[in-house]
């Protein structure tokens, strides 16, 4: 079996700059690390490059025998533990990752779902992750983000999505403007939260609705907001006055399943 030891290996070097979001986009990967991970990626038929292990890994990891045999069918690499520490991610490796290329390819819009939901310049990767699972959970397949949109493909967006990334069509748009127009000439309409209004998400229909959720701090754009067919709070009857993006999210998504479930 032979090893990794160097630095200027160029594999190594091309793991190394695949931190970068532009080399990502250049190369069409991005890294996933971990034993769950992996496993997601396998069962998800995710389209794995390379898969990287550190030599020291079953030493310290119990690998199940299942995944060892999953992942002998692809071309593994092995590397020493202080190679490992050079291109990891995470605090705590598992001695496991894998290059696995992007889903770039598909960017067409599927316009067979009941709602659409579409990121409006989110910046946290916690809550970008959190809420690629939300969506996953409800079963869409799809989700559109603007240009200002964290990348959904960094590491701790991809690590939070516990394997979602695999199952959601990610659709990068330059004007998330002209596409929200684009999508409601396809008979949808329009939702988004706010506080200037007396609906509630629980007097909307969501059926055939774009969802578009804001940034952090500002909230969904003021252009984005005068499209809206219709505007709808989360009623909220303690002392808090905001929730946080990927709460928001889940409370909206899940009162779509709620309506679906009861039809």
């Amino acid at each position: 079996m032979q090893v990794i030891s160097s630095k200027d290996n160029e594999l190594v070097k091309h793991i190394k700059k695949l931190k970068d979001k532009k080399y990502r986009d250049e190369s069409n990967e991005y890294i996933i690390e971990g034993i769950k991970l992996i496993e997601e990626a396998v069962k998800e038929k995710a389209k794995i490059n390379k898969i990287i292990i550190c030599e020291d890994t079953t030493n310290t990891y119990e690998i199940p025998t299942n995944v060892m045999l999953e992942i002998a069918k692809y071309e593994c690499v092995y590397v020493t533990n202080k190679i490992f520490s050079t291109i990891t991610q995470v605090t705590n490796p598992q001695g496991i990752m894998a290059v696995i290329e992007k889903n770039s390819n598909n960017q067409e819009i599927d316009f067979s779902q009941d709602i659409i939901v579409a990121l409006d310049d989110i910046q946290d990767p916690g809550n970008l992750g959190t809420i690629l699972r939300t969506v996953d959970s409800v079963g869409l397949n799809q989700i559109i983000v603007s240009k200002g949109t964290v990348d959904a493909f960094n590491s701790k967006v991809v690590r939070s999505t516990m394997g979602a990334i695999f199952r959601v069509n990610i659709i990068e748009v330059d004007d998330l403007i002209e596409t929200i127009k684009m999508i409601k000439k396809h008979h949808f309409k329009l939702v988004v939260t706010s506080l200037q209004t007396k609906q509630s998400i629980y007097d909307i229909n969501f059926n055939k609705k774009i969802i578009v959720i804001g940034n952090e701090s500002n909230g969904v754009s003021e252009v984005i907001q005068d499209m809206a067919d219709e505007k709808a709070k989360i009623p909220m009857i303690g002392k808090t006055e905001s929730l946080n993006a990927s709460v928001a999210t889940g409370i909206v998504l899940y009162e779509y399943v709620r309506q679906k479930l009861n039809k």
